[in-house]
């Protein structure tokens, strides 16, 4: 059955067998030595430890087994046991980069226990999990051997207080709102009011800059209609600005003001909105004294006449 070559055994090589014909059939090589190893167990000539069948036994039932959590949906719960005993259970978290986010946020989205091992914890899943939190605007998660995650976060920057109806929301300099405001910290933040203007206020703002002294005045900026702007200053002045050109209208506010001290008089708004004209408004006080103005100035104008 075998080709034999002169082997004290019996065989030499049982590489080759031969059909019917006679001719010989050559085995592949991969399957040489599994077919050598047979026919020497065949043969009797393998000798089989004495606690082979126990071990056998034992390996059967524990693949089994583990067939068995994989097909019930329990093989995290043993991957995280299991590395847990071998020393790979999360012991520490450090986070880096973090001023708005607390560190308790960060644990709530890692979602994590006292048998979590850094082995079955996800990076790319609690990286998409923190990216959720509304400071945070990218975040890198690392498992570092063999217990600490380290979370690195670049965190949103206020750039502004968007009012929308009755709602304040901090803003960045793209206008994507960030969280609901609560007075404290960031009160100096500018005030943006309408809808639209959160989107357009970073533009707007830059381009105010070029009037410094007007510039740190201001306490709000007022979007009307989504066309233009107002600008109202720290001591209650509007300046309503028109639609087309409102840097050449902020320029002429200003030259107004340094020749005139037009914004520390009693006036309520200076409207610009007509490119030929400054239409000013008193504020209730101012109107009081002008009319008590105007009346003296009658009289006398009325005692001038009779001596005349």
């Amino acid at each position: 059955m075998f080709a034999l070559n002169g082997r004290t055994d019996g065989y030499k090589r049982a590489d080759a067998m031969r059909d019917a014909s006679g001719a010989a059939l050559v085995l592949p090589r991969y399957l040489r030595k599994p077919f050598r190893f047979a026919a020497r167990l065949f043969q009797g000539n393998v000798n089989i430890p004495r606690y082979a069948g126990t071990l056998g036994m034992l390996g059967f039932l524990g693949v089994t087994g583990i067939y068995g959590m994989i097909l019930g949906g329990h093989s995290q719960e043993m991957l995280k046991a299991t590395a847990s005993t071998l020393g790979f259970a999360i012991e520490n978290v450090k986070v880096v980069g973090n001023h708005e986010t607390s560190d308790i946020d960060i644990l709530g989205q890692l979602d994590l226990d006292g048998e979590t091992s850094l082995v079955g914890l996800s990076a790319e899943a609690a990286r998409q999990s923190i990216a959720k939190l509304p400071w945070v605007e990218s975040a890198e998660v690392r498992k570092i051997y063999p217990g600490t995650v380290l979370v690195v976060l670049n965190e949103r920057k206020a750039f502004a207080v968007w009012q929308n109806d009755k709602e304040l929301s901090l803003i960045d300099a793209a206008g994507d709102t960030i969280a609901p405001f609560r007075p404290g910290r960031y009160n100096s933040l500018p005030l943006v009011v309408g809808e639209g203007a959160e989107k357009r206020v970073k533009g707007f703002v830059d381009k105010v800059a070029a009037y410094p002294v007007l510039a740190e005045k201001v306490r709000a900026y007022i979007r009307v209609s989504d066309r233009r702007w107002d600008v109202l200053l720290e001591n209650g002045v509007r300046i309503m600005l028109p639609e087309n050109d409102p840097m050449k209208a902020l320029a002429e506010v200003e030259r107004l003001d340094k020749e005139k001290h037009l914004l520390s008089r009693d006036i309520a708004s200076v409207d610009l909105r007509l490119e030929d004209r400054v239409t000013v408004q008193l504020t209730a006080s101012g109107m009081e004294q002008r009319k008590k103005f105007l009346a003296e100035r009658k009289k006398t104008l009325s005692r001038m006449g009779k001596r005349v």
